[in-house]
């Protein structure tokens, strides 16, 4: 129950009881905010490696005022390296009505950061203005790295995806009280987030903790247990330990972000073995394990097994230009370096005749952004909704073409550009450099527009354009103006019809 009333004593500090007690939040710009609440215990000590486990209650009342310390991550993108407490599993709510009568739309993001970084307090998560358009926004935080995606021996595989399950647990069985529906919960999330929202997708576990979801950038990247196995020794040995429980649990958890680092950073060593994600490179991802996560969410969405959720997937145009900024390569990529890429991740066995065929006027560099792009990010999502499609659910498919003006405009519309978009966050946060400063009247048009989409899609489900199907093939492509046509990257999905995104494999014993 909401404990506040208007005209009491404590209307700018709003208190909400939960099942684990009493929160008290703040107001800000017209909302109730509430933030760092424990979704679960912190995962360590004896907890260590574990799913996650209900969160004890207290006495009294909770402050809700600040974010949560994020869990251990990477350093390479930017990740926060403040250490400071264990309490890495919370959630943060923005809500116009914490009143449980309001039955408002509720939206749960996850985070993005390649499953290695990842933050719920940054800046360009602020759900302020999304809240604002009449719908509670969760955001989370979730283990990361070797502690949240490793496959370690004795520990249940995938405990970065079982945070998630929890912290949407905790909005089923909390949300009412902030004001939030919880029989119409929105999962979105971007890149790595997209990767759990399709994860979730796919996980019994999940069932019945969502009616929508929103897939932003989807990796394609998940991992057979094999491939997994054999990257999470490789990380112990760093570490000089045994990828098990007891090894690795001997390790303190700020020091294993450093291990996984390492091995991002010479996993070249390894391309006969692993292959693949030796190109980008990618440490860490989903584990089809059989068990949390059966199958791929490819096939586990053409089966039917996600039907009853109506999803929306999407990219950018320009996927992979601020990774060759990030790798130093933007403007100077080599022929040497297209054929590379063009021979690891073009699909089939003559991938990348097909690609030169296809794109006959294309430059190297525009070869090795395109079939980069497309592995990673741009096909993955597509053929989520395609399976969604097929497997007898409904989607609706979008593409992000602006080009962004910051930076020169030099990056288009590049990876993370959604995301300020999404969240209205234009001038605060890191991608809101992609934006330019000031934001132009356009930009901000445009995240009205996409605000509107995505909360309208969170309420009801339809964003405002028609559902994707295999014959018309019809997306929202967002620019400006916008418009709805058949899908924009045609030569790409031709070239990718027939690939299934398996689990990636261990190339040897």
């Amino acid at each position: 129950m909401a404990v506040t009333a208007s005209g009491t004593p404590y209307e700018s500090e709003p208190e909400v009881r939960t099942a684990a007690g009493v929160l008290r939040g703040g107001r800000e710009a017209g909302l109730a905010v509430f933030r760092g609440i424990p979704y679960a215990e912190p995962p360590v000590g004896a907890l260590r490696f574990a799913a996650p486990r209900p969160v004890r209650g207290w006495d009294g009342v909770r402050p809700a005022l600040a974010y949560g310390p994020p869990p251990p991550q990477s350093g390479l993108l930017g990740g926060s390296q403040d250490t400071a407490g264990d309490d890495w599993l919370t959630v943060n709510v923005w809500t116009p009505e914490p009143d449980p009568a309001a039955g408002l739309p509720v939206m749960v993001w996850i985070p993005g950061g390649g499953y290695v970084s990842g933050n719920s307090g940054l800046p360009e998560y602020d759900a302020g203005r999304l809240a604002a358009s009449g719908v509670v926004v969760v955001t989370l935080n979730y283990r990361l790295g070797i502690e949240g995606f490793a496959l370690i021996d004795g520990a249940p595989a995938n405990r970065g995806l079982l945070d998630q399950v929890a912290a949407l647990q905790w909005v089923r069985d909390d949300i009412r009280a902030f004001g939030g529906d919880p029989d119409r919960v929105t999962v979105f999330g971007e890149s790595a987030g997209g990767g759990s929202v399709a994860a979730l997708l796919a996980m019994p576990r999940a069932a019945g903790l969502f009616r929508r979801a929103v897939a932003q950038s989807v990796p394609g990247t998940f991992f057979s247990p094999e491939l997994a196995a054999d990257i999470a020794a490789a990380c112990a040995a760093e570490l000089g330990v045994r990828p098990t429980v007891s090894g690795l649990s001997a390790v303190d958890p700020a020091r294993l972000p450093a291990a996984g680092d390492a091995i991002s950073a010479k996993m070249i060593r390894w391309r006969e073995r692993w292959g693949q994600i030796t190109h980008r490179p990618i440490p860490f991802a989903p584990v089809v394990d059989g068990d949390v996560l059966p199958m791929s969410p490819w096939q586990t969405l053409a089966g039917g097994a996600a039907r009853e959720v109506e999803l929306l997937a999407g990219h950018t145009r320009d996927e992979h230009r601020l990774f060759s900024l990030i790798d130093g390569v933007l403007g100077q990529v080599t022929h040497e370096q297209t054929e590379t890429a063009l021979r690891m991740l073009a699909p089939g066995p003559d991938g990348a005749r097909r690609y030169r065929e296809a794109f006959p006027a294309a430059t190297d560099e525009e070869l090795y952004e395109l079939v980069n792009g497309d592995w990673l990010f741009r096909m993955p999502s597509l053929h989520l909704a395609d399976a969604q499609i097929a497997g007898g659910g409904r989607a609706h498919l979008y593409e992000l073409t602006w080009p962004a003006p910051g930076l020169g405009g030099a990056l288009g519309a590049c990876h993370g550009l959604d995301v300020p978009l999404v969240f209205g966050n234009l001038s605060s946060g890191q991608p809101a450099m992609l934006i330019g400063t000031p934001p132009s009247p356009a930009a901000e048009e445009l995240s009205a527009r996409i605000r509107t989409a995505w909360t309208a899609f969170a309420a009801h489900g339809d964003p405002g354009w028609p559902p994707y199907d295999a014959e018309r093939r019809l997306a929202q492509v967002f620019d400006t103006p916008s418009t709805v046509s058949a899908y924009p990257e045609e030569a790409s999905r031709l070239l990718w019809q027939d690939h299934a995104f398996p689990a990636l494999p261990l190339l040897a014993p």
